[in-house]
């Protein structure tokens, strides 16, 4: 899938995940991901390849603990570690990569969704001026 939105690539494959144009922030996301898998420690690599060029290298990832199989404190990613922060109380479908020179709200499109589904919710998360919510992206 390509969009007009800044498309970047994980795992090799685009359809994975859309950032929205680096512009003024707006909407609940910056974009959307969809990981193949509920394994954050292993998805993590690939996620972080594809937006290094957005925000540096990857610090930091918070992300809702309940979503996720058990993850490390710590993820070492290109040599380098990632601290990893999990939390019962951020929205269960997000995830926030903090990198040196940016923090991205991304939408976290299941891993069993559908593909025409999880097209159109990366389409629309990674769409300029977006600002539907976590909810409403999903149920597109």
């Amino acid at each position: 899938m390509t969009s007009a939105s800044s498309t970047s690539t994980s795992r090799t494959d685009s359809r994975r995940l859309s950032l929205k144009p680096e512009a003024p922030t707006t909407g609940f996301v910056d974009g959307a991901w969809w990981p193949a898998s509920r394994d954050l420690a292993a998805e993590l690599p690939a996620l972080a390849a594809a937006v290094t060029s957005r925000l540096g290298p990857v610090e930091a990832v918070s992300y809702n603990i309940d979503a996720w199989d058990a993850t490390p404190r710590r993820v070492t990613v290109g040599g380098a570690a990632v601290r990893m922060a999990g939390y019962h109380t951020q929205a269960r479908d997000t995830v926030d990569v903090r990198g040196a020179r940016h923090l991205l709200t991304l939408l976290v499109v299941p891993p069993d969704t559908e593909p025409r589904t999880a097209a159109a919710a990366l389409a629309a998360a990674g769409r300029a001026g977006n600002t539907d919510g976590v909810a409403a992206l999903l149920a597109h």
